[in-house]
């Protein structure tokens, strides 16, 4: 689970998005500061930008880097900060900009909030250190005995909320060293270098910090660790509350677990710090003592002003990791017995677990955080304990839900025990499909998916009903009351506003549909809940197309179409190819869907004027765009953005394909083709020259995979070689390749997969079926032993029976698109693959206004775009089903050799 979705999920019910434009709600949540409604000077601009909102006079003579003070507060104190600040920075001409709401600085002090950037209310912008040294000083005493939370990254002044780091002031950007854009300043060369916002504090090397920081930094020093009195091991975990540590009482030799709680910081949902979850923590295990199914309670302290719970160390594995070596699904043709086992397995651990959940209930505890990870199988598996009780309630039976993972979040109307039976009704699915995050868009797929896995496992008659029931109790989805939206509260980290929005998907449709031709569809996949079988082709492609189109937002500035997390991490994200517009119209062309003219309207009018720090990357920026815009008819278009790239500064750009040399040496090089620009040959081949040469004698890559490893360079010089028919491309291809499966390792299964490190990746984006696509373009053009071999293990990466996203980079569309083009099989078996796999994709789907959607990275709102959502579905069952090859950008099927 990736925590930072969570953020992107309340603006809208079905859809990521930004979290700045949630709209006020009743409890005021969202509204703007009553300061903020101050009129300016003459001459002051405001700006919002993200989640912040900027004030400066006109004009304002800043150094683009220095010593920026931050401000924390809390949500008691922090229209009373923000007034110091207003009445101290105006009338003085200091710029200055904050966060404009409570619901935003909610998030920023949430439970899972970045760590580094956690606490940040207001960023006051001295003129110089002088100013700088001034302002903090006037301002911590204006603020003195104000309280906020500590902010990480930075060097506090005193005691109070005032904090100072050195950074940049204006926005410039550069790529670190995995390639990728990130904040940037100079360092004493002049040459821009990663401005590093990480949760500690770190002067840069060649700086020397001002005098008058000198007293704050030996105050920092003051408390060490080594106060503590338990020897600490190892860090398990870190969160915006604090961290959880493995350690070691010197007194006894016991082994304990130690969780540590800041002040102010990881904020629940009704907004308690994790100082006050501690304590409910402590509380609770000491009234849970004696159990057999909870650790105990060793000891409780406080250093520094962090607090400490020591519980005794529980042996054994979480469920989420035996679930994960156990499941029989992540083979391709798992057999009846491993089936049974599994089966027997999961619903006696189950059993297990609604065991001790009656018996903390019966102590009259309310866990209100049950989940696969909260839960220890010990060697034997003959028991269970739960843990994380931070989020308990103590004879409460009223209490809702405050912190939660996504795929067990309660609905609004349960309260008290009632809160863990729904848990324990996601858990008996959970267990056999992990996809219970899809109840947040849609509660009725929990009928689906039910269906799903008594068709997959030798379930019990009846054993799931009980949970399905309990799932959709008092579920009310007819459109006048939004059908298909989440329960309000959704996200149970993050205060809710009422906001519902018309745009819901319609249940259980039950459109007639007629067998493809191709993929006669199963009974899931065509069970009634989607409006069509995937197979279905091109119904199917006809109403993913129509929910695309009926999702996009034209009179939007910042994106046409919902689509993942990232569009909003970069300047001009909502037009690029990965998960913005012109990967959806290029999705919608190639598949021969109905074009959509709004949609190609916008992407004229956001690249009109592309704002500054646009990227010029493949996936991510400029030259994705230009290469759609040419394709879809813009020429004009497409060579303004190719001047405008060949304008940048591309110093520290990576090699890949995703945002690197690699993807926009192939985007200028086609661009040549179709346009006539031949110069644009030629810096294609220079970027190649340079992409090879620092494959052969650069560092090794920490990244793998077709998108951000060397594969991408791979591509290009084959690319180039259909072109040039010069040798040493496909010598160049070869190392660059052999790179990447250095980095590969036999995963379970027996499939190989890319590493990293403690985790192993089999998808199509940063995985081995990425690698596996080029291998087969490579092995068209030159026999290798060592890449055929290489290809058939990767194969087995592809031919699982479950993956937890359905999307094309990270999931199961990305398995049907590399099997649809793959020469290393024989057509029968990819026949029979594809089948199976065109199944497993219905199992992301969820209906959108009656029409074919899929939800997005993280499976918490749908998502429209290529990389994550519907159209990279769209673009895989095209791959598979439609008339002529549908492919990635530079990716055609490979003749066979």
């Amino acid at each position: 689970m990736n925590q930072g979705y969570a953020v992107f999920c309340d603006a809208d019910r079905l859809f990521y998005d930004a979290p700045y434009r949630l709209r006020a709600d009743d409890a005021g949540l969202a509204t703007h500061y009553a300061t903020l409604s101050r009129e300016l000077p003459d001459g002051w601009l405001r700006n919002p930008s993200g989640d912040w909102l900027a004030f400066r006079p006109d004009p304002c003579e800043l150094p683009e880097q220095g010593w920026k003070i931050h401000i924390s507060a809390v949500h008691a104190n922090a229209e009373r900060v923000l007034t110091v600040v207003w009445d101290y920075c105006v009338p003085r001409g200091i710029a200055f900009k904050c966060m404009p709401s409570p619901y935003l600085l909610h998030n920023r002090n949430g439970k899972y909030a970045d760590r580094a950037a956690s606490g940040k209310f207001v960023t006051v912008y001295p003129a110089d250190d002088e100013q700088c040294r001034v302002v903090a000083e006037e301002l911590s005493a204006r603020l003195a005995g104000e309280p906020g939370p500590y902010i990480l990254s930075d060097l506090r002044w005193g005691e109070g909320p005032v904090f100072l780091r050195y950074g940049g002031f204006t926005e410039r950007n550069c790529h670190d060293e995995r390639g990728e854009l990130c904040p940037a300043i100079e360092d004493d060369t002049g040459t821009l270098v990663p401005d590093r916002r990480e949760p500690t504090f770190r002067v840069p090397p060649w700086l020397d910090p001002p005098a008058f920081l000198e007293p704050h930094l030996a105050a920092r020093t003051a408390t060490t660790v080594g106060e503590l009195p338990y020897r600490i091991e190892r860090a398990l975990h870190f969160s915006n509350g604090g961290g959880v540590y493995l350690g070691r009482d010197p007194r006894t030799d016991e082994q304990v677990v130690l969780k540590e709680a800041r002040p102010h910081a990881g904020l629940g949902a009704d907004g308690a710090d994790a100082v006050t979850r501690l304590e409910r923590e402590r509380d609770a295990l000491r009234r849970l003592s004696g159990l057999a199914c909870t650790p105990e309670v060793r000891d409780w302290f406080t250093l520094g002003d962090h607090r400490f719970l020591v519980l005794e160390f529980v042996e054994g594995r979480p469920l989420n990791t035996l679930f994960a070596l156990r499941h029989p699904l992540i083979e391709t043709d798992p057999t009846p017995e491993s089936l049974a086992d599994y089966t027997a397995w999961a619903m006696r651990i189950h059993d297990l677990v609604a065991e001790a959940v009656e018996a903390i209930h019966a102590r009259g505890v309310v866990f209100n955080d049950l989940h696969l990870f909260n839960i220890m199988i010990p060697e034997d598996e003959q028991s269970v304990t739960l843990l994380d009780f931070e989020a308990a309630a103590i004879d409460d039976d009223t209490r809702r839900q405050v912190v939660a993972s996504p795929g067990f979040v309660a609905p609004a109307d349960r309260r008290g025990f009632d809160i863990d039976r729904y848990a324990l009704a996601c858990l008996r699915i959970a267990l056999f499909l992990p996809l219970t995050s899809l109840f947040a868009v849609d509660r009725n797929k929990a009928r689906h998916l039910a269906r799903v896995a008594l068709a997959e496992f030798p379930i019990p008659a009846g054993r799931l009903d009980p949970a399905v029931e309990e799932i959709v109790r008092g579920y009310d989805p007819t459109p006048e009351h939004g059908s298909g939206t989440p329960p309000e509260h959704a996200r149970a980290d993050v205060p809710k506003p009422e906001h519902a929005r018309a745009n819901a998907p319609t249940p259980e449709p039950n459109r007639p549909t007629t067998p493809s031709r191709s993929h006669p569809p199963t009974a899931c996949a065509s069970d009634g809940y989607l409006p069509v079988a995937l197979a279905d082709w091109p119904r199917s492609r006809d109403s993913m197309a129509r929910a695309i189109t009926l999702s996009a937002t034209p009179d939007r500035e910042d994106r046409c179409y919902p689509g993942d997390i990232a569009q909003f991490a970069v300047p001009g994200g909502g037009a690029c190819f990965g998960s913005g517009a012109a990967g959806v119209l290029y999705a919608l062309a190639e598949t021969g869907a109905e074009r959509h003219p709004a949609g190609e309207e916008w992407l004229l009018r956001a690249t009109k004027n592309p704002p500054a720090g646009n990227p010029p990357g493949f996936y991510d920026g400029l030259s994705g765009v230009a290469w759609v815009m040419e394709r879809l008819g813009h020429r004009d278009r497409a060579l303004d953005l190719v001047d405008l790239i060949l304008g940048q500064n591309r110093h520290g750009l990576g090699v890949d394909l995703h945002s690197g040399l690699a993807g926009l040496g192939l985007a200028l090089d086609d661009l040549a083709r179709t346009t006539g620009e031949s110069a644009l040959h030629d810096r294609a081949l220079a970027w190649a020259e340079q992409v090879a040469d620092r494959i052969r004698t650069g560092p090794p890559s920490t990244r793998a995979g077709l998108l951000y490893g060397a594969t991408g360079g791979a591509l290009l010089f084959l690319r180039l070689y259909d072109r040039l028919r010069d040798p040493g491309l496909l010598d160049a291809a070869a190392d660059a390749l052999r790179g990447d499966l250095a980095r590969c390792v036999v995963a379970i299964g027996g499939a190989l997969h890319v590493s990293e490190g403690r985790r192993t990746m089999p998808y199509l984006g940063a995985g081995s079926v990425g690698i596996a696509m080029v291998l087969d373009d490579y092995l068209a053009h030159r026999p290798d032993e060592r890449f055929a071999a290489a290809r058939l293990e990767i194969a087995r990466a592809a031919r699982a029976r479950f993956y937890a996203h359905p999307g094309l980079f990270r999931g199961t569309a990305g398995m049907i698109l590399h099997l649809s083009r793959t020469t290393a099989d024989e057509p029968d078996t990819r026949a029979a693959d594809l089948r199976r796999l065109t199944d497993t994709l219905s199992w992301g789907a969820i209906p959108y206004r009656g029409e074919l959607a899929f939800a997005g990275d993280q499976m918490m709102r749908l998502s429209m775009d290529l990389g994550t959502g519907t159209a990279g579905c769209l673009l895989a069952l095209g791959g598979s089903l439609h008339d002529h090859p549908v492919h990635l950008p530079f990716l055609p099927p490979p003749r066979r050799p």
